[in-house]
């Protein structure tokens, strides 16, 4: 039997990049920076989306696993037409379509999705990870390999080390070291979640690889997928 992840009606998809972003400025004020995660949290999930650009497709993929061994429990897919441009910091439009057809095909809900995206490190501080977390009512964290803005400095060599994210004066995520001696990455909330525990899960997930568990578990998943087709 299928869970009962169902996204809320919350906008169209049908819209412009001006309205897009009307969107974003709208229901960024929803979005939750505290906590509100379980008590005791036992399944996570990764979130991730390749492109098939030759054929127009969005291929999404949903890994849900166990917290804390990070076994994996059941994977989730689907590929849906492109039909919102590329544009910088719109990219949930182009990609939560997908993802929501994943996350309906799961048998059972995660209490945390960590994302492959940013969350409130964003110019309107309403990443994908927000985004996200919004529609399905989820707690969502943003993990992205690289910096869409603001202004840091560079955290400590040792895994665990980080510093914050900043613009406009605020704090808008972290930079976090995952591992000894390799890139940070920059974590963000994403919806009901804290700054420091967006930190601590992410530096749980992160199995001693740079890229957390859950993340890189989709994205490899949605290779997968991209290679069977």
């Amino acid at each position: 039997m299928l869970c009962a992840m169902r996204a809320r009606n919350l906008h169209r998809w049908d819209v412009t990049p001006r309205e897009a972003r009307a969107i974003q400025q709208g229901l960024r004020a929803q979005v939750e920076l505290g906590d509100r995660l379980p008590r005791r949290i036992t399944r996570v999930a990764g979130a991730d989306v390749a492109f098939d650009k030759a054929r127009g497709v969005a291929i999404a993929g949903v890994v849900a696993l166990r917290w804390p061994s990070l076994d994996v429990l059941e994977r989730a897919s689907a590929v849906c037409p492109l039909e919102f441009p590329y544009v910088p910091g719109l990219l949930s439009f182009r990609e939560i379509p997908g993802l929501l057809a994943a996350f309906a095909k799961l048998k059972r809900s995660p209490q945390a999705v960590f994302c492959d995206a940013h969350g409130y490190a964003h110019p309107r501080r309403f990443g994908l990870a927000c985004h996200l977390g919004l529609l399905l009512d989820v707690p969502t964290i943003g993990c992205a390999k690289s910096r869409l803005l603001g202004t840091h400095s560079q955290p400590g060599r040792a895994r665990g080390d980080w510093t914050e994210l900043h613009d406009a004066g605020e704090t808008i995520g972290a930079v976090l070291r995952t591992r000894d001696d390799v890139n940070p990455i920059y974590v963000s909330q994403g919806h009901r979640v804290s700054l420091a525990s967006a930190i601590a899960l992410t530096l749980a997930a992160a199995d001693g690889v740079r890229i957390p568990a859950p993340t890189r578990c989709a994205d490899a998943y949605v290779r997968e997928v991209k290679a069977e087709r």
